[in-house]
């Protein structure tokens, strides 16, 4: 478990660079990106080693009906991605998609997942995206939507939505663990 931790702190260093550092991050110049990047990786490699290494100590059990709610909030995370990327209709409503996307993201994989080194993982990145949106938040509290974009720009958003998500779904089936099973 100390692998997934410390995979989390850098995983979360490297982001919290930017935002919270932003001083330290221009005086490095393009140094400053390739820091973050390296904790940013480091971090992920960590997670997942953390993750497979971990024991499988069962916290509580999760219903049957619970990876079909899984199923449909990571369609509505992967499109809030999406969205982040083509600053579609929703990103005007919604000032940080992505992190929402990520938030979305670990509540469905908490729903299925009552496993200590799961609610380490899933809820540390949770608690990262809604720590993010704080610190940006504050660093910036006047946000400026997005100008309108063509409904061509949702389609598309929507077309990427459901390749992503069905490769997402083909990964999981083919390495596990499956999401429809």
């Amino acid at each position: 478990m100390t692998w997934l931790i410390l995979g989390l702190v850098l995983w979360s260093a490297g982001h919290f660079l930017k935002p919270a550092l932003p001083d330290l991050r221009a005086r490095m110049g393009g140094a400053g990106k390739g820091v973050a990047a390296l904790l940013i990786v480091g971090g992920l490699v960590l997670m997942v080693l953390g993750y497979r290494a971990a024991p499988v100590d069962q916290v509580y059990d999760t219903p049957g009906w619970a990876r079909h709610l899984n199923n449909l909030l990571m369609l509505v995370a992967v499109y809030l991605f999406a969205v982040s990327g083509a600053k579609s209709r929703l990103h005007r409503h919604l000032r940080h998609p992505m992190l929402t996307g990520a938030l979305v993201w670990s509540v469905a994989h908490l729903i299925v997942n009552g496993d200590a080194a799961s609610i380490v993982l899933f809820g540390g990145i949770g608690l990262w995206a809604l720590a993010e949106m704080v610190v940006i938040n504050r660093r910036a509290p006047d946000w400026t939507p997005p100008p309108p974009r063509p409904v061509a720009v949702e389609i598309r958003a929507l077309v990427i939505t459901l390749v992503v998500y069905g490769v997402i779904a083909a990964l999981h089936v083919w390495i596990g663990p499956s999401p429809f099973s």
